[in-house]
């Protein structure tokens, strides 16, 4: 992205937006083994017929996929496979990140069942009085009357 201008950023934004919703990102998925129709899609997200249209309409308005009627029906299929290999990156990526959060919380787990010693330290010496050190008096100096 470097070097690009604002508009060109906004579009990338845009594209990245359209892929920002759960529902987008389940009937991309749903459309990886085979092309579908509306009806189909809405089945198996378990969301109306109008909602899955609405992200069909947004996901081909960006490109990622492609409408084709057929008598009443509308079959929609994925328009460049390759948005698989941006979702796989950024699944495979949130997977790393995950193992090594799992990685850190297991250590925090192991450390606190480990079995505690008490910390080595010197034993202090008590005073030769057998009582106990005070505070240094304050001296005061005394007045001759005379």
């Amino acid at each position: 992205m470097e070097g690009l201008p604002n508009e060109a950023l906004v579009q990338v934004a845009a594209y990245f937006q359209a892929l920002a919703e759960p529902t987008r990102l389940q009937i991309l998925n749903l459309l990886r083994g085979q092309e579908r129709n509306v009806g189909e899609l809405a089945t198996l997200c378990g969301c109306s017929g109008a909602n899955v249209s609405r992200h069909l309409t947004l996901l081909a308005h960006n490109g990622f996929v492609v409408r084709e009627m057929r008598g009443n029906s509308a079959y929609y299929r994925i328009a460049d496979p390759a948005i698989y290999s941006l979702c796989d990156l950024v699944c495979g990526n949130i997977a790393k990140q995950e193992t090594q959060a799992a990685q850190r919380r297991a250590a925090f787990v192991f450390s606190a069942t480990a079995p505690q010693t008490a910390p080595q330290t010197a034993p202090e010496t008590a005073p030769r009085s057998g009582r106990e050190p005070s505070a240094p008096r304050a001296r005061t100096a005394s007045r001759r009357n005379g």
